[in-house]
């Protein structure tokens, strides 16, 4: 068995030192070099061959590679408190050799006071160029691929935070990273929540910084696989001919929202505009009082309109679908989700006057997070400002969603239609238009998106974050796919 090199970052505490003595029995470790950032102790050297910095650095990976002897690379690159046995790295190292995969990764167990639980990774495809795609703790890399990735990719960018990041894309662009679908390992006391900071930590403005490497490391790795679209090739949306019956829809599905659907109502007829317009509430066939609901509030509200789907297998998505192709909607139709508020009653003149000012195919603009009565909570307003005019289209294939409230042409919308879904319809949409369209955006609050125990991604499992992020991840390919053949073609 080929030896391999394991560089791990430093974990206080007994278990990491037990945790690298069960690798060394393996039999097949040649080194162990601890990671260590310079602000903290280190460990002590002993069998430790020690490296000040961090695992997501691109010069500390440098500095590993240019030394390296071995035929494998093993990454420990998190605080995860790891428990492995020596029979572990053979599994992994097997698995790169018999499928030529360029990085191997597995699921692993949860393990903490509650026992010992199955934590079920996902397959790595194309779009699965997400900064925070999830490989577990532990990272095994064959070296002549990222040999050969560098060579024809260029060197790993010197960047403090996305040096391993841009390692995993060049690799990905002629290597297939390989999950093994069985856990190896286990994380010892792990943080499974998903608290509202955690969700939304990537638009953090005190990561902006992060953010930004992110950006330019993804940009090279969209032009490495002939995916990167200038911002030339963008164009304005035409104006939508024909007749509209008003100017502007609000655009509501629901479904099992009794509690909350008449505020979103009023919400979207409190406001103030130089242009008639509607509210279309597409009620998928509720079955809690919704729909008595929206009877009552059509006797107070005569521009309401309340359309029940004659199909019964309508996600979110093919709920905006019914009420884009409806004779009642707008010139422009903006969303407006069922549990959720505008900020005020200036929101849906700002966004109609930049979509008309600017011909742009969609409008986005930014939300304050709050509980259900309406008090801010972290993380607050979510701006979306790493948007730029020139890269925000390439840059949006990196990032999970885009902001809100979110508006469109009608004419183009109808052209491309929903995915018929319940999540990632938006994105899919948003990925769509930018393909081709500009996209303005706001970056003041318009919106309140409330966080509550009965918005649909609340206290998501394991399982259930998979399959979202599954779901995502084949948009992106998809989406990827379109654009090399825009370029292919414009060759």
């Amino acid at each position: 068995m080929p030896p391999l090199t394991i560089a791990a970052s430093y974990r206080p505490g007994p278990l990491f030192h037990k945790t690298i003595a069960a690798f060394t029995r393996s039999g097949i470790v040649e080194r162990v070099i601890v990671v260590c950032p310079e602000t903290v102790s280190p460990p002590p050297s002993g069998a430790y061959e020690l490296l000040p910095g961090s695992l997501s650095s691109g010069r500390t990976l440098i500095a590993i590679l240019e030394d390296l002897r071995t035929n494998h690379l093993l990454l420990l690159p998190g605080a995860e408190q790891i428990s492995a046995g020596p029979d572990t790295l053979h599994r992994m190292v097997e698995e790169a050799r018999t499928t030529g995969a360029g990085m191997v990764y597995s699921d692993f167990n949860d393990e903490g006071a509650r026992g010992v639980s199955t934590h079920p990774l996902i397959d790595y495809q194309t779009g699965s160029v997400r900064d925070d795609f999830d490989f577990g703790a532990m990272m095994l890399f064959q070296v002549s691929s990222v040999r050969h990735a560098l060579g024809k990719y260029g060197p790993i960018s010197p960047v403090r935070f996305a040096g391993l990041y841009d390692l995993r894309l060049k690799v990905s662009v002629d290597h297939p990273l390989r999950r093994i679908g069985e856990p190896l390992y286990s994380i010892i006391e792990a943080d499974k929540s998903q608290s509202g900071e955690a969700i939304f930590a990537y638009v953090d403005p005190r990561n902006r910084a992060v953010q930004e490497e992110m950006e330019r490391v993804f940009a090279e790795h969209l032009k490495n696989t002939g995916a990167y679209l200038s911002p030339e090739h963008l164009r304005n949306a035409c104006e939508s001919t024909g007749s509209f019956p008003v100017e502007a829809s609000v655009i509501i599905p629901v479904k099992n929202r009794k509690g909350t659907i008449s505020d979103a109502v009023k919400s979207a007829f409190s406001q103030e505009t130089d242009f008639p317009f509607n509210v279309i509430v597409v009620d998928n066939h509720s079955t809690d009082g919704t729909t008595g609901a929206l009877s009552g509030l059509a006797g107070k509200f005569p521009a309401l309109v309340h359309i029940v789907p004659a199909r019964t297998d309508l996600g979110i998505g093919g709920c905006w679908n019914e009420a884009l192709y409806a004779g009642q909607c707008g010139r422009y139709a903006v969303q407006l989700d069922s549990d959720d508020l505008y900020s005020g009653p200036s929101t849906l003149q700002k966004i109609v006057d930049l979509l008309r000012r600017g011909r742009y195919g969609m409008v986005i603009g930014s939300y304050t997070i709050v509980n259900f009565d309406l008090h801010e909570i972290p993380p607050g307003l979510i701006d979306h400002r790493e948007w730029t005019d020139g890269n925000g289209h390439n840059n949006a294939l990196r990032i999970n969603g885009l902001g809100a409230p979110r508006a469109f042409d009608t004419g183009l919308m109808r052209a491309f239609g929903f995915l018929n879904v319940s999540y990632g319809e938006d994105y899919a949409a948003a990925l769509r238009v930018c393909r081709e369209y500009r996209i303005g955006r706001i970056y003041e609050n318009l919106y309140f998106c409330r966080r509550w125990e009965g918005n649909t991604d609340a206290a998501l499992s394991i399982p259930e974050i998979n399959r979202n992020n599954i779901f995502k991840d084949k948009v992106r390919t998809d989406e990827i796919l379109a654009r090399k053949k825009i370029n292919m073609e414009g060759a």
